[in-house]
């Protein structure tokens, strides 16, 4: 599964590459919601504290393209734990988050994260109260850019050398357009 993915993006790249060395033409690649959720899936289960205080468990999410905000919804199973609690509580987590291409790693990054929604099952009147009122803040906080994909240089080499990298992610009904921009020269 990761092969054929992989194999995916470099013959996406080589395209993209011979395309901008043979003149112009289109310089994007769209990769489906499938192949996002196939690549998106790969990094979960995740683990992330919350202000020391809290631990919070997320399980594979299943994607939604939001073409109209430039964005994707995510929901997933969660699980709060912690010992500030004296038991694990399960539910769901339901965010936003836009795309970004991060060149110095070579990552493909969710940021401006918004939670929509915590629902976690059975918790007492008083700490629903409260995950209610500080929950969004503190996950934003703790999930402020989460690495969904990283490149290697390998896949990224052909483009690298006609001089292109990864520019703007654009979502759309039909998937994550992604364009290849030429690569900023150093400034003197």
């Amino acid at each position: 599964m990761h092969r054929r993915l992989a194999l995916r993006l470099v013959l996406c790249f080589t395209a993209l590459a011979a395309t901008a060395c043979s003149g112009p033409g289109p310089r994007s690649y769209t990769v489906t919601q499938e192949q996002l959720q196939e690549v998106v899936a790969r990094r979960f289960p995740q683990h992330y504290p919350v202000a020391g205080l809290l631990s919070l468990d997320l399980q594979a999410p299943v994607l939604r393209l939001l073409p109209q905000t430039n964005q994707i919804n995510a929901t997933m199973v969660a699980e709060l734990s912690g010992n500030a609690l004296k038991r694990s509580y399960s539910g769901g987590l339901d965010v936003d988050f836009s795309l970004r291409y991060e060149p110095s790693d070579h990552t493909l990054r969710a940021h401006q994260i918004h939670i929509n929604a915590l629902m976690l099952n059975d918790l007492p009147p008083a700490l629903a109260d409260m995950l209610q009122t500080y929950a969004p803040a503190l996950a934003e906080k703790t999930l402020d850019e989460v690495t969904l994909h990283q490149l290697r240089d390998k896949d990224l080499a052909l483009a690298q050398g006609a001089g292109l990298q990864p520019g703007q992610l654009t979502v759309t009904d039909r998937g994550l357009v992604m364009e290849l921009v030429p690569v900023p020269k150093p400034q003197p």
